[in-house]
């Protein structure tokens, strides 16, 4: 079986965010750039995939040199080698096209990825990806088992969980639990530098959207301690400053 793991390269959850060029992009100065939280989830769960099958992953991200030090933790994770496509990963469905253009390539038998990137949260690309190679895309999935080649996958829905089944090949959007986090250990770092790492150029249509301009969300307002005893104070400013009643 062979696997493709598509990961994003995304800023750390405690950075702080600042723009620049007129508030149209990151200001990627002293931010630590890391694999997103939610395609750690997809290649810890490949990863056992391949300690039980023998399967083979290959890591692609879409991105520019600075996502390299985050590919070489996926090879190190135990990922076998990666590809980088040298693009910008600002629209959605640019970078599906990308990853949709090296699985057809390389005949994946399953595509996983997260269930959204945290940077843009835009939950849109495995959806994306299944449309334009003909693949059932399931998502966000919290459990998931291969018996031949047949997918067995638990999926949150609203109010509860829905169990699945589907042929391969799938493109699958993860998220907890559906395995524990892995960090490399020493011997897995000294191999990922040895691992292939090839970098393409960007194939397809430009991207569609482009940023018109980013805002950082307003600063928190001030907090008002009301006295236990005081409801009929609560209520008023709910009503008249608050108005939510």
């Amino acid at each position: 079986m062979k696997i493709l793991v598509c990961v994003t390269s995304v800023p750390d959850t405690t950075t702080k965010i600042a723009f620049t060029d007129n508030n149209t992009k990151l200001n990627k100065a002293g931010v630590t750039f890391i694999t997103g939280p939610y395609d750690d989830y997809a290649l810890a769960r490949a990863v056992e995939l391949k300690e039980k099958t023998g399967a083979s992953i290959t890591v692609i991200n879409v991105g520019e040199a600075d996502s390299e030090p985050v590919i070489r933790k996926c090879l190190a994770i135990g990922a076998d080698d990666a590809i980088r496509v040298n693009a910008e990963p600002t629209d959605a469905y640019f970078v599906a096209e990308q990853i949709a253009a090296i699985a057809k390539e390389n005949s994946y038998d399953l595509i996983l990825m997260g269930r959204e990137s945290i940077d843009y949260n835009g939950g849109q690309v495995h959806g994306i990806v299944g449309e334009m190679l003909g693949f059932p895309s399931i998502s966000p999935v919290m459990q998931l088992d291969i018996d031949g080649d047949t997918a067995k996958i638990t999926r949150e829905i609203e109010g509860g969980k829905e169990q699945l089944e589907a042929k391969l090949p799938l493109v699958l959007g993860c998220q907890e639990p559906i395995a524990e986090w892995k960090i490399p250990n020493m011997r897995g770092i000294m191999t990922a530098r040895t691992k292939p790492l090839k970098i393409v150029e960007p194939t397809g249509t430009d991207k569609l959207t482009t940023v018109a301009n980013y805002e950082l969300p307003a600063p928190r307002g001030a907090v008002k301690m009301i006295k236990a005893d005081e409801a009929e104070t609560l209520i008023q400013l709910l009503r008249t400053e608050a108005k939510v009643i």
